[in-house]
């Protein structure tokens, strides 16, 4: 796919969405975008306002027809508009009965139909209002939960990664046009070593300068999927009773018989701006029980694939005192619940209850402090998404191999590798053929987005 030959038409269909949250609120926003958007404003409003000017109307649904609604409309005439698309806002009442009125007015005009998730935004890219970094800039922030999650995703937004993206690009277009001049004039026999000579200058200061994007300990996607913590520990240790605390709800169900917990359960938590999943797994014990023994080996694998384990265990017993599970990558927190019922714990580890509360503000400090400590820094991060780690790896992988040439090498197999660098990085941004990536980057948005 290559958005250089795409432009605006005038036979495609005409989207419509709610794009509010569910009713009934006060105010809900209905968006209508493409070739008839002006047809739709002149049916409902029977005349377009000034352009980006907010109006006053009654919407009926046909000229003379009933009143829906008094609402407030504008009109955003392409290309300049969010979708580069004429737009019209519709801004109504947001009980059930008025949005509804309106969506079925606006569905009875010809070539108007409602919208696919995501397909707003995604026109938004196909006329090059967006590129794809920020258009997945735009999911997250959607789905942001936690102020350091907004922070990062508003940064995707704005394009940090993408501009970066697109300068880097251009530098290796422009060095790939010193190679190939070299290979047009490789009569001249001075030509060639001047030219390669700086265009793997620009390769070696691009793949150092990528490189370093790359060295981040993966925060980027850390802060975007949050600290996994899980807690695990033998069976009626209080784990559940533990993530019921943590969570401020019951989450899990707690009953004094061993085995309870089957399944993960995972609730999502905001420490001091930071994300945190929290896992409830099953108590890790030998048992026959068919159910069961599924539910130990998922606590184990998902307990080492997190980044942190709280290893629970009973004050009032010694069972349980070793961690028995493989946690190559995280580190482990001995918890002992139910001090409540003893006069001392064993050192070091650390003491609550889940019943009174007590050891917990210092359990939940300290968990917040881990979770600021692990993702210090993540929200400047570059890289947010595996899609992006994987087109930039491609890319260094591209820059080694032509500077392996060296200033005495090939100049069409350095500039074939510069040519693999730069389009990759035109896949990172959107640029060119991307199409195997667009189904799943926009299922996940929500109709009217």
């Amino acid at each position: 796919m290559n958005n250089s030959s795409l432009t605006i038409t005038h036979d495609r269909d005409t989207i419509f969405a709610l794009s509010s949250g569910r009713p009934p609120v006060a105010i809900a926003v209905i968006r209508v975008s493409g070739p008839a958007a002006r047809t739709a404003v002149e049916t409902l409003a029977g005349r377009v306002p000034e352009p980006r000017l907010a109006r006053f109307v009654r919407l009926r649904d046909r000229p003379g027809g009933d009143v829906l609604d008094q609402a407030v409309i504008l009109w955003f005439p392409g290309p300049n508009s969010e979708t580069g698309e004429d737009v019209a806002e519709f801004q109504v009442h947001g009980g059930r009965a008025v949005i509804a009125a309106v969506l079925a007015a606006l569905g009875r005009i010809e070539g108007l139909r409602p919208a696919e998730p995501g397909e707003f935004t995604r026109r938004a890219f196909e006329n090059e209002r967006l590129d794809l970094t920020a258009v997945e800039g735009l999911a997250d922030l959607i789905y942001a939960e936690t102020e350091a999650q907004r922070r990062q995703a508003y940064r995707q937004l704005a394009g940090t990664l993408g501009q970066r993206a697109e300068a880097w690009r251009g530098q290796l277009i422009e060095a790939q046009a010193l190679v190939e001049a070299g290979i047009d004039f490789s009569d001249e026999s001075d030509v060639p070593d001047k030219l390669l000579g700086p265009a793997l200058a620009t390769a070696r200061t691009l793949r150092d300068e990528i490189s370093a994007a790359l060295a981040d300990e993966n925060r980027g996607e850390r802060l975007r999927e949050g600290l996994v913590v899980a807690i695990a520990g033998p069976p009626n240790a209080g784990k559940s009773s533990l993530m019921n605390r943590l969570a401020r709800r019951d989450v899990a169900i707690v009953t004094p018989h061993a085995g309870t917990t089957r399944d993960v359960i995972e609730v999502h938590l905001d420490l001091g701006g930071y994300p945190v999943t929290l896992l409830d797994t099953a108590g890790i014990r030998e048992t026959q029980d068919p159910v069961e023994v599924e539910g130990v080996r998922r606590a184990r694998d998902r307990a080492a694939a997190a980044d942190l384990v709280l290893w629970v265990t009973d004050a009032t017993t010694a069972e349980g005192e070793g961690a028995p599970i493989g946690t190559a990558q995280a580190e482990v927190w001995r918890v002992r619940n139910k001090i409540d019922l003893v006069d001392s714990v064993p050192t070091p580890c650390r003491a609550v209850s889940a019943l009174t509360g007590a050891g917990l503000p210092e359990l939940m400090a300290a968990l917040a402090g881990h979770a600021e400590t692990a993702l210090a820094g993540a929200e400047t991060s570059l890289v947010t998404r595996e899609r992006h780690r994987v087109a930039l790896r491609r890319v260094v992988e591209a820059l080694d191999r032509a500077l392996g040439e060296g200033p005495s090498g090939r100049e069409d197999i350095v500039a074939e590798e510069l040519r693999l660098a730069g389009r990759e990085l035109g896949r990172l941004t959107g640029r060119v053929d991307v199409e195997d990536v667009l189904d799943v980057i926009f299922r996940d948005f929500c109709i009217g987005k």
